[in-house]
């Protein structure tokens, strides 16, 4: 069974930094596009960040610069780097295998202005 275990949010002010962690056990981890996700208050769930199992990646516009995605596969972990942090980057931030449904608790982001 699929179960992303996130870490490392919290609460920062705005241009602050902070680095999510995200254990995935259950599936042969290397082999897997990874994708941070967030969820804004009243807002649908986005993706944020994706990492191919060759370390290619992408980040939507609005983190671009600002965001670092980057895994180690010995440790089935994928991060991801956060700085200057903005008050719209709260939300709670999910990862998980870009093409499997599971879903882990999140962790929850805050920036205050």
């Amino acid at each position: 069974q699929v179960q992303p275990v996130e870490s490392g949010g919290g609460l920062v002010q705005a241009g602050g930094s902070l680095r999510l962690s995200c254990e995935v056990s259950g599936i042969n981890f290397n082999h897997y596009t990874m994708a941070w996700y967030r969820q804004a208050p009243g807002k649908q769930r986005e993706l944020v960040a994706r990492i191919g199992s060759g370390d290619i990646t992408d980040y939507a516009d609005s983190v671009k610069g600002r965001f670092t995605i980057s895994r180690d596969n010995a440790k089935v972990t994928v991060y991801l780097q956060m700085n200057n942090l903005k008050p719209e980057d709260t939300g709670v931030y999910y990862c998980k295998p870009v093409v499997l449904d599971s879903w882990g608790q999140g962790t929850q982001v805050t920036v205050s202005s």
